[in-house]
């Protein structure tokens, strides 16, 4: 109980640190998560992405006030110790479930969620096996099955399992060379605001190359597309083309509307000229957006 304490502690003060007048939730304990909070007002929790921070909710903290944010640090990314999360074959999975206990414990009244990525992905697991949690989710640049952009259309969680599998070798066996050359192309992809770059670089090369490695592998296999159904919440997914993939943004929608299809009421909005950070690379229109949407 003491370790888990103390890691918990740690990743608080990581976070704190990456961001200024954020405190620390504590009357939550976890090896998977830390959770700080700032703001007052209604509650909005904001879930950063694969090997990420709460460092990229900074600017939508300052642009749309009144509300008490609370920003989750998953264990093992951005330099936050690896925890629960050292072990086993799944980590958003377990992440969504200590949200869902951080809710409760919280006794907060069925927060907002924003999700980027694989937060994204956290955020429809708690949605959809939690409904009653959340009020509303807002979905950033993360499809509810990825595994369909390797396997193609007809892919299955099953059939995608040899590349997921081969993904994971190739970030667990490189070395650091390979990987901070890999690392720089795969934030280049993801961001376009070159003066961005270097905080996401940061949280990438700090974190645990397993737990990232192995959380990439889940995700490529995790079909969420039969428990959409199951989220009641008011749904708005904002999404990008990526650069460098040979599809039209009309292609594009079509993906999505397809994947998104059974989530009824779902609202879908590609953001043009951003990739896959759109928080950085279009500021100004995530943050209206994110307005509209806490706003509801």
């Amino acid at each position: 109980m003491i370790r888990r304490n103390m890691l918990a502690v740690m990743a608080a003060v990581s976070v704190a640190a990456l961001m200024p007048g954020v405190a620390s939730a504590q009357a939550f304990k976890s090896d998977r998560i830390s959770v700080t909070t700032t703001g007052q007002g209604k509650d909005v929790i904001l879930i950063p992405g694969l090997s990420s921070s709460p460092r990229v909710w900074k600017e939508i903290i300052s642009a749309v006030p009144g509300y008490r944010y609370h920003l989750v640090q998953v264990a093992g990314f951005a330099g936050a110790p690896a925890g629960g999360n050292a072990t086993g074959d799944t980590v958003a999975a377990p992440v969504a479930e200590e949200l869902a206990r951080y809710i409760a414990v919280n006794k907060l009244a069925a927060p907002a969620v924003i999700g980027h990525s694989m937060g994204g992905t956290m955020g429809m697991m708690l949605a959809a096996r939690h409904p009653a949690s959340v009020s509303k989710l807002m979905v950033v640049d993360m499809f509810p099955f990825i595994g369909a952009m390797f396997g193609g259309p007809n892919a299955t969680a099953e059939s995608v399992k040899p590349i997921a599998d081969g993904i994971f070798a190739q970030m667990t066996k490189s070395d650091e060379v390979t990987r901070k050359t890999q690392r720089d192309a795969v934030i280049a992809g993801m961001i376009n605001t070159e003066s961005m770059r270097a905080g996401a670089l940061e949280d990438s090369a700090k974190s645990d190359t397993d737990v990232s490695a192995r959380a990439y592998r889940e995700l490529v296999v995790t079909d969420l597309r039969p428990e959409l159904p199951r989220i009641t919440a008011p749904t708005t997914v904002l999404y990008v083309t990526p650069k460098g993939v040979p599809l039209s943004d009309a292609q594009m929608d079509g993906y999505y509307q397809a994947s998104y299809a059974t989530l009824k009421g779902a609202t879908l909005k590609r953001i043009p000229d951003a990739a896959h950070f759109i928080m950085w690379d279009q500021p100004v229109r995530f943050q209206q957006e994110v307005k509209a949407f806490l706003a509801k």
